[in-house]
């Protein structure tokens, strides 16, 4: 295991506490978690939330009434800070193909769907990987990604936490705004093999260079890819680059051993839990 080794709770611990919570991120912390990665919509009234779907999640998410939702909807960019304090986002639905994935997660009723402010506070010497919930190819559905970056910016900035945030998303037009503007800030580039078949994603034609080349082209930053669709030879070429690869989501034990033996500069997992013990010691 190489020295800096990064392990990073995804959507808080999602394998454990109710995803992109502060209740949930709060009992990660609690259990030694340090770094996470979270996800960011931006409401109508333009204020950076923690929330993955570009649509309410009717896996997760109840109403007023405390019923679940019928159907997903409607998008977080139609909804105000104050809408979504009417939802409950602390259980998942029983018997949904959801709740199977994480028969361990805990319910923590009454949860809510937090600001990126709330979580800075909550956690000021924390690592955070922030995805930018940008969708180029339905435009309008959420805001452009370099839009979307200097919301998150301004919340970071406030917080006195630009140190210790990273940027990350599927559509580059977010991080590569950031290459240009800012380029202190810490960002990364992820993929996943339905996103690198389409030019939409990326911003541009990728030509014949490989991924690593391709970010490296980019001014360099991390590699998030999905961690089943990576080869040994593909952490390789990234490290000779200088490029740190961190692939997601990582959940069972022999896939975090295989991955860091190959190189992997640290793994995004629903189970930092599960991580800290197989490192432990290392």
């Amino acid at each position: 295991m190489r020295s800096g080794f990064e392990i990073i709770g995804h959507r808080g611990a999602r394998g454990l506490h109710p995803e992109n919570t502060l209740e949930g991120f709060a009992a990660a912390l609690a259990a030694g978690v340090q770094r996470f990665e979270t996800d960011i919509a931006v409401t109508a009234d333009e204020v950076p939330v923690l929330y993955h779907d570009f649509v309410l999640n009717p896996d997760i998410t109840r109403g007023p009434d405390g019923a679940w939702l019928a159907r997903p909807g409607p998008p977080l960019r139609a909804l105000t800070l104050a809408d979504l304090a009417r939802y409950d986002v602390g259980r998942i639905r029983p018997g949904s193909r959801y709740a199977a994935r994480y028969p361990d997660q805990r319910p923590i009723d009454g949860a809510r769907i937090p600001t990126l402010a709330a979580l800075l506070a909550l956690a000021p010497a924390a690592h955070l990987t922030i995805e930018l919930k940008s969708d180029p190819t339905r435009p309008g559905l959420t805001l452009p990604g370099p839009r979307m970056a200097d919301f998150v910016l301004a919340v970071a900035e406030a917080a006195g936490a630009l140190g210790r945030i990273r940027i990350e998303s599927f559509d580059w037009s977010g991080p590569r705004h950031l290459a240009r503007t800012r380029p202190e800030i810490a960002r990364a580039w992820l993929t996943e093999p339905a996103t690198e078949r389409k030019v939409t994603w990326w911003g541009a034609e990728r030509g014949g260079g490989s991924i690593p080349q391709r970010i490296a082209g980019e001014g360099g930053g991390a590699w998030a890819p999905e961690h089943a669709s990576i080869t040994e030879a593909d952490i390789a070429e990234a490290d000779r680059l200088g490029i740190p690869v961190l692939p997601w989501t990582v959940n069972e034990p022999g896939e975090m051993s295989r991955l860091t033996a190959w190189g992997a500069a640290g793994l995004i997992t629903d189970h930092p839990d599960r991580a800290l013990q197989l490192f432990r010691g290392r």
